[in-house]
């Protein structure tokens, strides 16, 4: 990604991707002068970041700048389309990749949520993998063809709800949650690899989205006695509330904090600590030693069941993936709680389009 040191910058988009690729240019990149959030439009979005204001792209007549777009792969060809149209010449994507490599420098320089490259070879000994990728029956073909590592395996969440067949795998063979899929989402196919998963470490990614951590990092892992490898965590503008502001309703969201502190006390009383800060886990996506794995889950799900009970309309007489949405932020609470007692390294995303 070539920035500038005098560069005048805008950036598109005013989402955690947006927000977490501003915060980053501004450390890395001091010279620079970011002067806009430009969105499609204003609805649904703030009206400044950090004291930068957030601007529809039909209002703003600067052409001369360079613009950062920062948002999901699959947005890129519609803005870039946009922008060429308004006369804009000068623009970066963000995909995933460069994102990755932005947010990798920004906290290793923050020394936090270190990368799982930055780990010399373990040396230790080898470790079985079993990675299942959650993948729908209603799933939209990809447009390319992504070669994935043996020791991932996809995985029918859903299963329950289709007699279709998309993989060897499905999360409705023996204890199972496949029937709340609707709500679940890929959590239906986690709580499945937490009770069937037998491999030292298990993961769980998504159709469109993986961990970027290749054969070559895998050393690493054991003989660097890492328990956990996450995405980099997004950054959210004031603070992590703003996540579920935007994906949730405010009555789902006291259900949670509800059932955590009837079910999780100590976590209960974390939470208002750790979510008045800007880091994220999203994307329901993580590797772990298995132990570790299954004790994230014996901890998760039971506040999501009574998650359920305490919602308006309860979980079983709705559709609308809520779970899977406080699936994220609890899975945040957790391992933002047990930073000091648990080895986590981190890897980017890669989004597959």
């Amino acid at each position: 990604m070539h920035i500038g040191e005098r560069d005048r910058l805008v950036i598109y988009g005013a989402a955690m991707v947006a927000v977490s690729v501003y915060y980053a240019v501004k450390s890395l990149y001091t010279g620079c002068r970011i002067e806009a959030f430009l969105v499609s439009s204003r609805e649904g979005n703030p009206t400044e970041i950090d004291g930068i204001p957030v601007v529809a792209l039909k209002e703003w007549r600067d052409t001369d700048c360079k613009v950062l777009i920062a948002v999901p792969e699959e947005h890129h060809e519609v803005i870039t389309a946009a922008l060429a149209q308004r006369g804009f010449t000068k623009y970066i994507c963000m995909d995933a990749q460069t994102e990755a490599a932005l947010m990798e420098e920004y906290y290793s320089r923050k020394g936090v949520f270190p990368s799982l490259r930055s780990y010399g070879g373990g040396g230790g000994a080898p470790v079985s993998l079993n990675i299942y990728m959650s993948c729908f029956h209603r799933d939209k073909a990809l447009k390319k063809r992504y070669d994935m590592p043996e020791w991932v395996q996809p995985i029918q969440a859903g299963a329950a709800l289709t007699d279709e067949r998309i993989a060897a795998v499905c999360d409705n063979v023996g204890e199972n949650i496949s029937e709340k899929n609707k709500n679940y989402s890929e959590l239906s196919a986690l709580y499945w690899v937490g009770k069937h998963g037998t491999a030292d470490y298990l993961g769980l990614y998504h159709y469109r989205r993986t961990l970027d951590v290749t054969e070559d990092d895998l050393d690493k892992i054991a003989g660097n006695g890492i328990d956990v490898i996450l995405p980099f965590p997004t950054i959210h503008y004031p603070d992590i509330l703003e996540h579920h502001g935007r994906y949730l309703k405010e009555a789902d969201w006291e259900a949670m904090v509800r059932a955590l502190c009837e079910q999780a006390p100590a976590y209960g009383e974390a939470l208002p600590e750790i979510f008045s800060g800007p880091y994220f886990y999203n994307y329901n996506m993580l590797i772990a030693k298995r132990s570790v794995f299954q004790a994230y889950c014996d901890w998760l799900f039971p506040i999501l069941a009574r998650t359920e009970e305490l919602s308006d309309p309860k979980g079983s007489e709705r559709a609308d993936r809520y779970i899977g949405y406080l699936g994220e932020n609890l899975t945040t609470l957790y391992f933002m709680y047990h930073q000091k007692d648990l080895h986590i390294a981190h890897a980017g995303r890669r989004m597959l389009i």
